[in-house]
């Protein structure tokens, strides 16, 4: 499970992340990075911890696929967290595709997204 200070919660850094941050999408998955994002709730803190959010539809399939998704994507996320910049904001959103994909697929196409949107690859 994903650590409770690496969570994204409040609407508003969720939209910090996808209105000001970069976006990379794959099949399965559209991920937001906004890299180096300072809290501005939490004052005195010099490096806040990188904290990610999911956001999974309806169109991706009924309560338990969606609720199956969005663990599969907590699991993976908790692994590649430290791969971040310390205070960046992520946010994952999941393709309605992703209902059908096993959890290779999915680690797939997060570690694709991540490794563009870290500048690691071209496309």
């Amino acid at each position: 499970m994903l650590p409770t200070e690496n969570r994204l919660r409040r609407r508003e850094d969720f939209a910090t992340a996808v209105r000001r941050g970069r976006r990379a999408g794959r099949p399965y998955l559209v991920v937001h990075l906004r890299s180096g994002a300072t809290d501005p709730h939490a004052p005195g803190e010099s490096a806040p911890p990188t904290r990610a959010g999911f956001v999974v539809s309806k169109a991706v399939g009924g309560a338990v696929v969606r609720n199956k998704v969005k663990r599969r994507l907590r699991h993976l996320m908790r692994d590649r967290v430290a791969q971040l910049p310390p205070g960046s904001l992520v946010v994952v959103r999941a393709l309605p595709g992703a209902g059908d994909a096993d959890h290779a697929q999915l680690a797939r196409d997060l570690d694709a997204a991540l490794q563009r949107l870290l500048g690691g690859g071209a496309r």
